[in-house]
């Protein structure tokens, strides 16, 4: 049976920022396309609410966004608003 994953060093962040839940809302920017990425992936980015590269959505921080977040954060960056 082929291998169907193999795990390249040379790919995602080098580093990635803590996970620290804010009291309001973050605004989430893709900046990477989905394309070429896995099915698990684009489902994350299409339930975040980010249909095309470099589109941005405002939610409110919560475990489970974070959760979504986690799984594609080489594709999006996040940033707290501050109201």
């Amino acid at each position: 049976m082929p291998r169907t994953f193999v795990w390249h060093r040379q790919r995602g962040p080098k580093t990635t920022p803590p996970n620290t839940l804010t009291e309001g809302k973050v605004r989430i920017k893709q900046v990477k396309s989905g394309i070429g990425q896995t099915a698990r992936m684009r489902a994350n980015l299409e339930a975040i609410g980010l249909r095309h590269h470099q589109s941005e959505v405002v939610h409110p921080d919560s475990p489970a966004l974070r959760g979504m977040i986690k799984r594609v954060r080489h594709l999006v960056t996040v940033t707290p608003i501050e109201d």
